[in-house]
């Protein structure tokens, strides 16, 4: 994973702009390209800042930071369940999360999400930990937790520990918990935590109101942090509006939470009947947490004007948990036979599905794929069809299978499927061979071609773009496409082609890319020229 290039979209803007943040030692104010940035809060852009200067500038020191919190989101889901569960079901929560779809392209497409499922999941162990003990330790490392989710990605890091025990408590009818002088402190810990990043926004935006960001004049970086970037989703005050419908997250959690989803989505429904059943009243010793989290959290995020996959990653620990409770009850424990029998039949189907998908992608979508790629994946759905059909396994099969297709899958796509598309992004390429050649980078140029933060951070430098051709000049060296090399060459007679090459937006996959007879005319040929008379 730490070896696959960044995607072009937001992965490699925050490595570019952690990058910057690096070479300027400017850890107050957040900017992209040296223009103001007024979107995240700046804790990634921090530590990855700091990993770059101390490892250089690597597409996985950016990532490390990120891969450590994963590693914190799998701790604290394993600690969090052992309050309420049995030791198997922690572990069946933990291999849940480790192995969900979501979870492994969070280790390579590092975005804030990676970050604040970490330390989210965190204060909502140490939380359950303090309602448990009233050991003070759990109390200031809970909000310490949400500090830090807070300055990773703005309040939904306090909301969404905040809903969970909020349903949890009404549930149990356990009304003092409500009414505990010690949230004082908790608000004071995270107030004092956000006071850098209060002082960078107020100096680079308050102080100089009228700051166009999206082409809208921002008044108060304070007032667009604390309000506008999270609750002005659901006010309109955000400029943006996309995939707003209801089920757009639980749609995207068909892929995104494979191969766990339809137990996950059992569980849930199951749970929800037991409660019903329990109108709606829960023993002291019952959790809902996880259930009640997860639902209001996606309640909440699915009612916002401007929805993205990856907003439902932040409750993945949580539906882990639900999940693991229903492998527990269905694999473990006695009476569901019926059940196991049509999930592994259903999942049995898509599994295979997965495996026929990852043969198509290997043997026909790059037909220069190394042989021993070839002969791994086949030999891997063959060994998925004969574990299919054996009568008996050590792990309950579904549990075998579903562990075995997704580690198989992905570390196919990891090791070779990935590697070869992501050669089709400009900034991958064309930096390899600024950086090969030792070409002299004050001097490179974009023009006339789309954006590629990628290309800053693998080529560890901010190219300027010119957009009026009255300011090219000889000896200038211009990454351009190639359909602008006519225009050039008659400004510019003596210009010569450097390095030739096409791109691709990998993260928009099409069909007709996908398919080599039609793949060339769905990239763009792109040139490294230099100008001369």
């Amino acid at each position: 994973m730490l070896g696959i290039p960044l995607i072009d979209i937001d992965a490699a803007q925050y490595a570019s702009m952690s990058r910057e943040m690096a070479d300027t030692g400017n850890y107050l104010q957040l900017y992209d390209l040296g223009a103001d940035y007024l979107d995240k809060p700046p804790l990634l852009f921090w530590l990855s800042s700091m990993s770059i200067q101390l490892l250089g500038v690597h597409d996985w020191a950016y990532r490390l930071p990120s891969i450590l919190c994963l590693g914190l989101a799998l701790w604290s889901t394993y600690r969090f369940t052992l309050l309420y569960y049995n030791t198997l079901t922690a572990q069946l929560a933990t291999l849940v999360l480790a192995t969900s779809q979501a979870f492994i392209l969070m280790a390579h497409d590092v975005r804030c999400d990676t970050m604040l499922m970490g330390f989210v999941m965190f204060s909502i162990w140490q939380l359950a930990a303090w309602y448990q003990s009233n050991v003070w330790k759990h109390f200031v490392m809970a909000f310490v937790g949400i500090g830090l989710g807070m300055l990773t990605k703005g309040p939904i890091a306090l909301v969404v520990p905040g809903v969970s025990f909020t349903i949890h408590f009404l549930l149990q009818r356990n009304w003092k918990q409500f009414f505990r002088w010690e949230y004082i402190i908790g608000i004071v810990i995270v107030a004092l935590m956000l006071i850098p990043m209060s002082i960078g926004l107020y100096t680079q935006f308050d102080l100089h109101p009228g700051i166009l960001i999206h082409g809208v004049p921002i008044q108060s970086g304070l007032r667009f942090y604390y309000w506008t970037q999270s609750f002005g989703r659901y006010t309109g005050e955000n400029v943006f509006n996309e995939m707003n419908h209801f089920t757009f997250l639980l749609e995207n959690m068909l892929w995104s939470f494979l191969p766990w989803i339809f137990i996950f989505l059992t569980t849930l429904v199951l749970s929800i009947k037991d409660l019903i059943k329990d109108k709606l009243k829960l023993q002291s010793h019952q959790e809902f947490i996880a259930t009640g989290g997860f639902i209001l959290t996606y309640c909440m995020l699915a009612r916002s004007q401007a929805q993205l996959p990856h907003y439902i990653f932040v409750v993945l620990p949580l539906a882990a948990i639900v999940t693991a409770k229903g492998l527990y009850q269905i694999y473990f424990s006695e009476g569901f036979v019926k059940l196991q029998k049509i999930f592994l039949y259903f999942h049995g189907f898509i599994f295979s599905i997965l495996w026929i998908a990852i043969l198509a992608i290997v043997y026909f979508v790059f037909t220069d794929m190394p042989v021993y790629v070839k002969v791994i994946a086949s030999f891997g759905a063959l060994y998925f069809g004969y574990v299919l059909l054996m009568k008996q396994t050590v792990l309950p099969k579904f549990l075998y299978l579903a562990v075995y297709t997704i580690l198989g899958v992905n570390l196919l796509l990891n090791t070779s499927f990935y590697p070869k598309l992501l050669k089709y992004e400009l900034g991958v390429s064309a930096a390899s061979f600024i950086n090969q050649t030792k070409l002299p980078k004050n001097n490179i140029y974009l023009y006339e071609i789309d954006e590629s933060r990628a290309l800053h951070f693998y080529g560890n430098h901010s190219f300027e773009r010119i957009f009026d051709s009255s300011l090219l000049k000889p000896q200038q060296i211009l990454i351009t496409k190639a359909s602008s090399y006519s225009a050039l060459k008659q400004k510019f007679p003596a210009s010569s082609i450097l390095y030739k090459n096409a791109y691709f937006g990998v993260s928009m996959l099409t069909l007709p890319f996908l398919n080599p007879a039609t793949r060339d005319k769905e990239v763009t040929p792109y040139i490294i020229v230099a100008l001369a008379k």
